[in-house]
């Protein structure tokens, strides 16, 4: 098990990212789907947690075969998805992966929101407090992405919002910068196979952190497209998302995943 907790700074409030997290991820999500490969929404419906209260729950089926690297292409079926579970009570939120093929692997994430510049040590002391881990802060304006993701217009050192006059950031922006929030990421990665263990978690750690980058920076440097939006905009915007990525995605998936998954029952 590989536990780290990312801290990802945006120049928005908590209130604001309400609206931005659902956008990101309906907009994002569509725009990495292509071909048959992506992201395939099975549901997406109001749920209540005795604890936390009402929420949404959605499960989704996340398509990558391609973007794996060689020696993980080598183990898995031609046609690989990872089920994504997720629980969202903004401002906090839970997510589980796992793969029926991988049994053995699993990603854990819990994440909490909170109006301040990633300065809080203890947010996560009921979930992990005697649990040693690396904190990475995640810098959405001076990190570097891999280059085949960058665009120009979603570099918050270049993108300056309309809407909000907020943007250009600069190195140290965190520091003095009004509003600020902070995404608190616990993530926990399991793949108990020895011999692969270590290589597995840690790639997989790797490719959280490119994925946090690029969402939370595509979040802001699209926030003049969400900002007037209401969470009835946001939904309706999620739900034509959503059917418009499932026939991007599901085409070429549909008469074969039901087949797969029935070998993967049978085989484990």
């Amino acid at each position: 098990m590989l536990l780290k907790e990312y801290r990802i700074c945006m120049p928005l409030t908590v209130d604001e990212y309400k609206i931005g997290q659902l956008y990101m991820i309906s907009k994002h999500s569509h725009e990495q789907s292509d071909r048959g490969e992506g992201v395939e929404v099975v549901q997406n419906e109001p749920f209540e947690d005795p604890h936390h209260g009402n929420g949404q729950f959605t499960e989704k089926r996340v398509y990558l075969n391609s973007k794996l690297p060689s020696w993980a292409r080598a183990v898995v079926p031609k046609i690989f998805y990872v089920t994504e579970k997720a629980w969202n009570y903004y401002p906090y939120t839970i997510t589980g992966k796992s793969c029926s093929f991988l049994p053995k692997f699993s990603i854990h994430i819990e994440t909490k929101y909170e109006d301040n510049k990633g300065s809080n040590d203890r947010i996560f002391d009921n979930e992990a407090k005697d649990l040693e881990r690396e904190v990475c802060f995640i810098d959405i304006a001076c990190d570097e992405i891999p280059e085949r993701y960058y665009k120009e217009s979603e570099d918050p050192k270049h993108f300056k919002s309309e809407k909000t006059g907020r943007g250009q950031l600069r190195e140290g922006w965190r520091d003095s910068h009004q509003p600020i929030m902070c995404s608190y990421k616990l993530v926990t990665v399991k793949f108990e196979v020895w011999g692969l263990q270590t290589r597995v978690e840690q790639f997989v750690h790797k490719v959280v952190r490119d994925i946090l980058l690029i969402g939370h920076r595509q979040a802001f440097a699209w926030v003049d497209e969400w900002y007037d939006m209401t969470m009835d905009d946001v939904r309706e915007y999620e739900k034509n998302m959503h059917e418009q990525t499932n026939i991007k995605v599901c085409n070429q998936h549909s008469s074969t995943v039901d087949d797969i998954e029935s070998h993967a029952q049978t085989s484990t």
